[in-house]
């Protein structure tokens, strides 16, 4: 019996799903928790935490000023800790 390449595909595609699948909320939850702990740093010096790493993190605020309502309703917060942002 000839195994075709879409059959072996198929079987890959199975069984990286058996692998991966108890995997898949672990990884997105460690993938968020560095997200946050990233966001955290940009914000470190508007929050009002000393950053020795703001001139370079500077640069990535218009990155992370679309997920800040995400990022501090996750945290636990209410409403937004940066003055100037408010997106409550």
């Amino acid at each position: 019996m000839a195994r075709t390449p879409s059959a072996l595909a198929s079987l890959s595609a199975g069984l990286r799903e058996l692998y991966e699948a108890p995997y898949r909320r672990t990884m997105a939850r460690a993938r968020r928790d560095e997200d946050d702990l990233f966001t955290l740093v940009v914000l470190a010096e508007a929050l009002g935490v000393p950053n020795p790493a703001s001139y370079y993190t500077v640069e990535m605020l218009p990155l992370v000023a679309d997920r800040v309502h995400e990022w501090h309703t996750r945290m636990g917060l209410d409403r937004s800790p940066l003055e100037h942002v408010s997106c409550c």
